[in-house]
């Protein structure tokens, strides 16, 4: 499951790219939750699963919504526009920087000198890329900054969600919390945006949008949640870092990006990050 994310998410980059040069980000965003969870709660109903929210857990629902889904998407589909879409994917997934400390502060889960090592080495090459970034006006760092406080949502978002947990299956969860985190973006669609400018959207862009409805959200969502709410955060969250390989490999096959030697620094830093929980053992012991 773990490798059919990496995929997922990793191609996305590539698909995300492509649908915001064409599609408004407020209403690219609305298409994607709006359409992922439609699908998601007709699978349920297909397959005869309930989907009611227990008493109690609106609260959490919507706190996890608003982190995870809300605030994590608008400053992706924002961010991504300004810089290329394997820096963007880089950037990303350095959710893990911030995910470590977090579980430890939030969670108390044990900090290992395997897990300290790839929280230094994963730091190392964030600080690397905003350097980059921030060193001429033509690196755009506006966007850099939007991709980073994404990451740092979406880490806070991953440990509630274990600090928090929602009593209710993996697949209804995913389709609450997706419709609930639309919801602003649905309102700021309506105040911002017009639907009209979809009728000069190309096939491209249409595809991208589809790729991002049926695999980015109603697939990869519900097997986020699924792996998030099973293993230790920490290892979780480092294991992902072979996302932005993915993204940084398929913006050069598809978009014709080329990284700089930053960007290529970045990666085997976020490679060694990831070698150092990922050893045989070490997972097991979480």
């Amino acid at each position: 499951m773990l490798a059919a994310l990496t995929l997922a998410w990793g191609f996305n980059w590539t698909a995300l790219k492509v649908a915001l040069n064409e599609v408004p980000p407020w209403t690219f965003r609305s298409l994607c939750l709006g359409l992922g969870a439609a699908v998601l709660f007709a699978a349920l109903r297909a397959g005869g699963q309930r989907f009611v929210v227990p008493t109690g857990q609106w609260r959490r629902l919507w706190m996890l919504a608003l982190l995870n889904i809300t605030s994590w998407n608008m400053l992706v589909a924002f961010g991504v526009g300004f810089i290329p879409s394997g820096r963007a994917a880089i950037l990303a997934y350095t959710m893990p920087v911030w995910a470590v400390p977090l579980s430890v502060w939030l969670l108390g889960e044990r900090i290992t000198g395997a897990k300290l090592a790839g929280l230094a080495l994963g730091l190392a090459g964030l600080g690397l890329l905003l350097v980059e970034s921030f060193s001429g006006l033509g690196r755009a760092p506006l966007g850099a900054l939007l991709i980073v406080g994404a990451a740092l949502s979406w880490a806070l978002g991953t440990v509630l969600q274990k600090r928090f947990p929602v009593k209710m299956p993996t697949g209804a969860y995913t389709a609450w919390i997706m419709l609930l985190g639309g919801i602003p973006i649905f309102i700021g669609t309506l105040l911002f945006e017009d639907w009209r400018d979809l009728r000069r959207v190309g096939t491209a862009a249409w595809m991208g949008t589809a790729y991002n409805v049926f695999i980015a959200f109603a697939f990869a969502h519900w097997a986020w949640i699924k792996i998030a709410t099973s293993v230790p955060v920490s290892v979780f969250s480092i294991s992902m870092l072979l996302i932005p390989v993915v993204g940084v490999v398929s913006g050069m096959l598809f978009l014709g990006e080329r990284p700089a030697w930053t960007e290529y620094a970045a990666l085997v830093l976020v490679l060694a990050a990831l070698l150092t929980v990922l050893r045989p053992g070490r997972v097991r012991r979480g």
